[in-house]
C-alpha cells in the first residue's frame, strides 16, 4: 500500500512491537511506518532503539512528553506516501482494516475518512458504558457545530490525503486533537466518509490512558474550533 502509517507512541512497552509487525503485513514494503516515541520511561523508547529503528522503521525521538497531538504533528510532517493514516500503539485498532479505511480515497471519493467503532459489523469488546455516554455527547456536539454526522468523532483511526493533513496547522498536544481536526477539516468542505471499523478495547489495568479531564478538553476544543475557527 502507497501508504504512511504514524504511529504515537507513550509507555507501550508490551505492545509496540507487535503493532508495528502487524501494520507491516498489512501494508508491506512499499509502505512507510513513523513511530514518535513521546518520551517514555517504561523501556519503550529502548526498544525502538535497539529492535525497530531504522528496520524499515523510521522512529523519532520527542525530547520530553508533549501528548499525542504534538506527537501526531510531528509524525503527520515526516510522511512522504500519498495516504496517512493514524495508528495508535495499543492494540485497540486492527491494521488489517487498512484496506476499507482507505478506499474511498484511493478511489476518490474522500480527502477524509473516519473509521466508526460504532457502525458496520465488524467485532466490538465491550467495556465502559459511561465511556460510550461520554462519546456520544462529544460526538453530538461536534456534530451540531460542524454540521456533520459523524457517528464516532473521536475514533483512532483516521485517514487523509497527505496534502490535506499537512495543510493544517494542528495545535492541539493532547487528545483534543480529535475535535480540533474534525472542525478543520469541516471548515475546509473536505470530503468526509466514515466506514464501520472493528475495536478491541483496553481497561485501565491493561495500559488505557484517555480519562474525564480529556473529556472535559475536548468539550473545551469543540467550543473553541467551530466557534472561533483558531
Amino acid at each position: 500500500m502507497n501508504l504512511s502509517v504514524v504511529i504515537p507512541c507513550f509507555n507501550e512497552v508490551n505492545s509496540i512491537q507487535q503493532v508495528v509487525q502487524s501494520v507491516r503485513d498489512v501494508i508491506g514494503e512499499k509502505g512507510e511506518i513513523i513511530v514518535v516515541d513521546d518520551c517514555s520511561t517504561d523501556g519503550t523508547r529502548e526498544l525502538l532503539a535497539q529492535q525497530i529503528d531504522g528496520k524499515s522503521v523510521r522512529v523519532i525521538y520527542q525530547d520530553r512528553n508533549r501528548g499525542k497531538g504534538a506527537a501526531l504533528r510531528v509524525g503527520f510532517s515526516a510522511a512522504t506516501r500519498d495516504i496517512v493514516i493514524v495508528q495508535d500503539a495499543d492494540l485497540e485498532y486492527d491494521p488489517r482494516d487498512y484496506p476499507v479505511m482507505i478506499d474511498p480515497i484511493v478511489n476518490n471519493r474522500a480527502d477524509v475518512v473516519y473509521g466508526s467503532r460504532f457502525m458496520g459489523n465488524r467485532p466490538h469488546r465491550v467495556l465502559y458504558f459511561w465511556h460510550r455516554v461520554g462519546n456520544g455527547l462529544l460526538t453530538f456536539m461536534s456534530n451540531m457545530f460542524s454540521n456533520l454526522n459523524l457517528t464516532d468523532m473521536e475514533t483512532g483511526y483516521k485517514a487523509f490525503r497527505r496534502d490535506v493533513i499537512q495543510s493544517i496547522d494542528i495545535r492541539e498536544d493532547r487528545f483534543g486533537f480529535e475535535p480540533e481536526i474534525t472542525a478543520k477539516i469541516a471548515t475546509r468542505k473536505l470530503r468526509i466518509y466514515e466506514v464501520g471499523i472493528g475495536y478491541f478495547g483496553r481497561t485501565y489495568t491493561e495500559g488505557k490512558k484517555i480519562g474525564w479531564k480529556d473529556g472535559i478538553w475536548a468539550i473545551w476544543c469543540i467550543l473553541k474550533y467551530n466557534l472561533w475557527r483558531s
